[in-house]
């Protein structure tokens, strides 16, 4: 990373459907339930709040995550567009299971797993930290909204983590984490 200073703030989406349900959403594209629409507006009423200011918004192509940084967009002003680069992983056959499943706890420590027809851990970090190094290089301060599944990667970046630490970190529903280097 460069010696300058800059930070980032990342936000995942609200509530849907299957995070009520305890199950899997991955690459699938399951929308935000009633809540997790307040949930986003009240997220940007709290960015306002806050007085965090950002140059974009960053949002990953998955209904969830732009309804969620549009309701941010429309509430603080701040422009949005849609990054492909943050679409969350592809859990392949461990979509819309429980998300607490015990094969899908052991499977999340294979970093090289596909999923059988999903994508690896791996290769979601390559796509991350491609955007993430564009962003460190930048002179702007960007808010990206997305998934669980990119938090670990995020934060990963910003900090050393084990792979069980990696494996059982996540963010709440529209929680703000700030990133600063």
């Amino acid at each position: 990373m460069s010696g300058k200073k800059g930070h980032l703030y990342f936000v995942r989406h609200g509530q849907t459907i299957w995070n009520v349900e305890n199950k899997i959403c991955g690459a699938t594209d399951i929308a935000l339930t009633s809540l997790g629409h307040e949930q986003a507006i009240e997220t940007g009423k709290r960015i306002l709040e806050r007085g965090i200011r950002a140059d974009e918004i960053l949002y990953s192509p998955l209904v969830r995550a732009r309804d969620t940084a549009l309701h941010i967009s429309e509430m603080t002003g701040v422009p949005a567009r849609e990054e492909g680069r943050l679409r969350e992983q592809n859990f392949g056959k461990y979509e819309s299971t429980a998300r607490d499943g015990v094969e899908f706890a052991l499977a999340k420590k294979e970093f090289v797993c596909r999923y059988e027809g999903g994508e690896s851990m791996l290769h979601l970090a390559q796509r991350v930290y491609n955007l993430l190094d564009e962003i460190v290089a930048s002179d702007k301060t960007y808010m990206l909204v997305a998934h669980n599944g990119i938090a670990r990667v995020v934060h990963s970046y910003f900090y050393e983590m084990t792979n069980e630490e990696y494996a059982g970190f996540g963010v709440e529903n529209c929680a703000v984490k700030e990133y600063q280097w």
